[in-house]
């Protein structure tokens, strides 16, 4: 009856070529309103590079090409999406000069912005007209003065606040703690002064306000923050710094600051035009979306469930698949809701639909997801699963992704492409034909795979020890930057030289699974503390040097969490203090016999990554600069600091070295 009903409405329904010449009406005047917005795009950074001095750098802003080409920027530092202008990176480029933040305005899509590392001067921008941001990135540059309480207000969808080393005086501004969505908030190396306002956003990952002149008790609801984050505070005081010595005063409250509404002035006949096309524009977009939609999924409900189907069983029977072809599994004609996004250029490009049409062969499997080998246009590309980054929002996921897309280092697996469903993402990267550094020093060895002999293991563990400080200054924002560095996560090249994989994920994956299984969550601070710190990274790699070197599998891995019995270094200190030092060693390492006494450095720098007290930890920079004095070859006579070889064990494991 009810669809009797319908029917019959319809058959009553006036003659609808009227409304369709609405709808072409319309098409044609979003058409020409699309390209006014795409060309005031070039205008707006025109503009906005007219206000900077010294912007050599942004040379190749060419207002005859439009800067965004889909997700591809033609312009240097500016960040696509959908053809919109959706970042600003404008790093190390010597800028100086005014923001014209009023100019920024007009871009309606931009949700970061970033200016690190450059001359700017004066007060704070008035970033306030950004409502629509979502990161913030002013650190190291010479930004002076007061940030006023309401400096933020209004910015609800913020996340990431980085003025770091600029020269900001009087009381952290009020508005800052008032951002709902607060993530990561960096405000050391500044003159702040006064007390530290409360933080109540239950998302605050990372605090800092280091080097500055702050005073009075930390705010309970800071104390479980690291430590260092508040060094550097001569009159700070309390968890997690020492108690206060007599009642503190209250800290600075929160409260919402209300600013004036601006006078209303007359709307100008132009504004009128513009307020009218943008509502025809919004109404034929729907009109639009509406029927696009509804033919599209009535055409394709079939072939999506035959895809999802096709997906489900991947990963759900990991262990019977050797096939991954859509011809042989319900002959997909069309991909999954979705596309392949592309984060680099040098790469030729294939959709979806090519991926699940290729042979697949089965990797690993692993707590976050399997691993795939496929061949598309000729070239081996490895696919991962991942189900576990689910609670990420769409947006802060492709953020993330090209953020990554934009890292290049010549010991890390760049990322090629990625895809991007709600209930599960696949990452894109290039296959690495030696595999992993795990398989390699804990496989079966022969003649046709010997051992790992001293030089070459040198040269990986310096070539990650560089991959890592480069994390550090290329994502200052994460506190930890790899978050997952073990053996397994190390692949090697033809050349043997080392690509790091599964870096910087820790943003993207689901809390409640990375803080049993990410080597992060398991370091000696996350274990007695319940955080993790900027050294969390650099106590993995001390863990990943005691493993190339002795050849052990550190058993920690396998525990859920920081466990000092199973740990590789609480077994090296009890070997030196029992004058077993010579012990240490992997007995399969050849090509060792001269170089005791870099053995020996090697050792001492594992182990002082590994110290369970963070502030005697080396830091990353420290780590590279002891790392690059050590040799691969030498012709030293030096000794263990045993002096003494105690037994015939001690004397077969001494062989070689």
């Amino acid at each position: 009856m009810l669809m009797g009903a319908r029917l019959a409405r319809l058959t009553r329904a006036p003659s609808p070529l009227p409304f369709f010449a609405i709808v072409v009406i319309f098409i044609i005047l979003s058409c020409t309103a699309m390209s006014t917005f795409s060309a005031s795009d070039a205008e707006i950074l025109t503009k906005f590079k007219a206000s900077l001095a010294h912007s050599k750098a942004l040379k190749n802003w060419d207002p005859d090409v439009i800067p965004c080409e889909g997700n591809r920027g033609n312009w240097v530092g500016v960040i696509c999406l959908n053809g919109n202008v959706r970042g600003l990176q404008l790093e190390n480029m010597r800028l100086m000069g005014t923001i014209d933040v009023d100019s920024l305005v007009a871009l309606r899509f931009l949700r970061t912005l970033s200016l690190m590392n450059n001359t700017f001067t004066g007060p704070m921008p008035d970033v306030k007209k950004l409502s629509a941001l979502k990161s913030l990135y002013l650190s190291n540059n010479h930004f002076s003065g007061e940030i006023p309480d309401g400096a933020f207000e209004g910015m609800r969808s913020l996340k990431k606040v980085f003025l770091a080393n600029n020269e900001f005086t009087g009381r952290i501004p009020l508005s800052l703690a008032s951002l709902p969505r607060l993530m990561l908030l960096g405000l050391d190396g500044n003159k702040f002064d006064g007390l530290i306002p409360d933080f109540h956003q239950k998302g605050l990952k990372m605090f800092n306000v280091s080097n500055n002149d702050l005073k009075g008790p930390i705010p309970a609801s800071l104390s479980s923050m690291d430590s260092n984050s508040f060094s550097g505070n001569e009159d700070l005081c309390g968890p997690p710094l020492e108690l206060c010595e007599s009642p503190p005063p209250a800290p600075a409250p929160v409260v919402q600051v209300q600013t004036p509404a601006p006078p209303t002035r007359k709307a100008s006949a132009l504004r009128i035009a513009i307020i009218a096309m943008g509502v025809a524009l919004v109404i034929a977009l729907i009109t639009i979306l509406f029927f696009i939609f509804y033919f599209y999924f009535k055409r394709q409900s079939s072939s999506l469930q035959r895809t999802s189907t096709l997906n489900e069983f991947v990963a759900s029977h990991p262990e019977q698949v050797t096939h991954m072809s859509a011809d042989n599994r319900g002959h997909t004609r069309k991909a999954e809701h979705g596309k392949l996004s592309f984060v680099r250029d040098d790469r030729e490009r294939f959709d979806l639909q090519e991926l699940l049409r290729g042979s697949a062969e089965i990797l690993g499997s692993a707590t976050f997801g399997s691993s795939y080998k496929t061949r598309v246009n000729g070239q081996s590309i490895v696919v991962k699963r991942y189900r576990q980054m689910n609670n990420v929002e769409r947006e802060e996921f492709h953020e993330h992704m090209r953020r990554l897309g934009r890292l290049s280092h010549p010991n890390l697996l760049p990322l090629v492409a990625y895809y991007y469903r709600k209930e599960e993402k696949l990452l894109i990267s290039d296959f690495v034909e030696n595999g992993s550094l795990a398989s390699l020093l804990h496989g079966n060895h022969n003649a046709d795979h010997p051992a790992l002999d001293w030089p070459t293991r040198l040269r990986i563990i310096k070539g990650v020890a560089r991959a890592v400080a480069y994390l550090y200054e290329a994502i200052p924002s994460l506190i930890t930057p790899h978050g997952h560095l073990k053996s397994s996560n190390v692949l090697l090249d033809q050349y043997f030289q080392p690509l790091l994989t599964d870096y910087a994920l820790s943003p993207v994956i689901n809390l409640d699974l990375a803080q049993p299984n990410m080597m992060a969550y398991k370091s000696p601070e996350f274990a007695q503390h319940g955080r993790i710190t900027k050294k969390t990274d650099v106590w993995s790699l001390g863990i990943l040097i005691l493993e190339i070197l002795t050849g052990r599998f550190p058993e920690n891995y396998l525990t859920l969490v920081h466990d000092n019995d199973t740990d590789l270094a609480g077994w090296v200190n009890t070997m030196i203090k029992e004058k077993r030092t010579s012990g240490v060693f992997d007995l399969d390492m050849g090509g060792a016999k001269n170089v005791k006494s870099e053995l020996l450095k090697l050792l001492k720098i594992a182990l002082s990554c590994c110290e369970e007290d963070v502030g005697r930890r080396l830091d990353i920079r420290e780590v590279v600069e002891k790392l690059e004095q050590l040799k691969e070859r030498g012709n030293d006579n030096g000794e263990f600091y045993t002096s003494s070889v105690t037994n015939d064990r001690d004397v077969h494991a001494f062989r070689g070295v």
